[in-house]
């Protein structure tokens, strides 16, 4: 089932008509936040140009890799930290206002989904607002990290990059050498943003408590993701397992769409502020704002 950019009236009447006077629970993904400026892993923009994340287990053991990574991550914070939430985050939010939504999953390293007004976030992969040091624990918010990247690496926001998926950017080769990572401040240890790369695991807690929200639901909302990372399809198969309704909302293919779902093929900008006006009978914001100019 699809829709257009602007979607047909039939596909998101099926939507609503799913989740009206259900316990929601949402798990969102990388295409959520598109709209926002951050780019996905595998959507349709993203495929077109194959890109290998950095593995959790490489960033540990590797001094080089941990470089790389940092001269690349000052470029895509500047844009990354300055994203905004859009359409979709508010859409969420007031869903979960409106009493309708009980939580959501978020693979999500953005924060924006706590920006736009959601309450109840689980951050699957935690946030990159907040690194900390591989070797003592002691922790430091990302942005006085960036003055500190910045004071050793003067002129580094000059070079070109194309912003990458999760606050990385684009970089060549040749840029990475010359540049310095501060340590620790506390050790002198290397630092890793607190999120899970690649290759490493949710924590356990964090797992059990969405498993929780997912068993406690009456319908499950995916929004923006392929699910073809288990972190996150483990809550679509719960879901199914215990015949929950299961809902998407994604440009292309999504994982799990055989599991009964219905798919609606949109952005999440596009949808999610309609059914959460059909669902709470509160107007947008943006058509209030509509109605009020006229």
């Amino acid at each position: 089932m699809q829709l257009s950019e602007a979607p047909a009236t039939g596909p998101l009447d099926d939507l609503i008509a799913l989740l009206r006077g259900k316990r929601l629970v949402a798990l969102t993904g990388a295409g959520c936040s598109t709209e926002s400026g951050i780019p996905d892993y595998r959507g349709p923009e993203t495929r077109r140009r194959a890109r290998n994340p950095i593995q959790g287990r490489e960033f540990c053991r590797s001094a080089e890799i941990r470089q790389r990574y940092w001269a690349r991550a000052v470029l895509g914070w500047e844009r990354f930290s300055r994203a905004e939430p859009n359409a979709a985050h508010r859409a969420l939010a007031r869903l979960e206002q409106g009493g309708l939504l009980h939580g959501l999953i978020t693979q999500n390293v953005d924060g924006l989904h706590h920006a736009a007004g959601s309450r109840r976030v689980i951050e699957l992969h935690g946030r990159l607002s907040e690194v900390a040091c591989l070797e003592c624990g002691a922790t430091e918010a990302r942005a006085a990290l960036q003055e500190r990247l910045l004071a050793q690496n003067p002129g580094w926001l000059r070079l070109a990059a194309d912003i990458a998926p999760d606050g990385d950017a684009d970089l060549p080769a040749e840029h990475v050498a010359g540049f310095h990572a501060p340590p620790c401040l506390r050790c002198d240890g290397p630092l890793k943003p607190r999120v899970v790369f690649f290759g490493e695991n949710v924590p356990r807690p964090i797992v059990d408590e969405a498993f929780a929200l997912v068993d406690a639901a009456e319908a499950l909302l995916v929004v923006g993701t392929s699910l073809a990372v288990f972190s996150g399809y483990r809550f679509v198969l719960r879901a199914a397992q215990r015949g929950i309704p299961i809902a998407m909302v994604n440009l292309g293919p999504a994982r799990g769409e055989e599991l009964g779902a219905l798919k609606v093929e949109a952005r999440a900008g596009d949808v999610l502020p309609r059914l959460a006006e059909a669902l709470t009978g509160a107007p947008r914001p943006e058509a209030w704002l509509s109605r009020a100019g006229t």
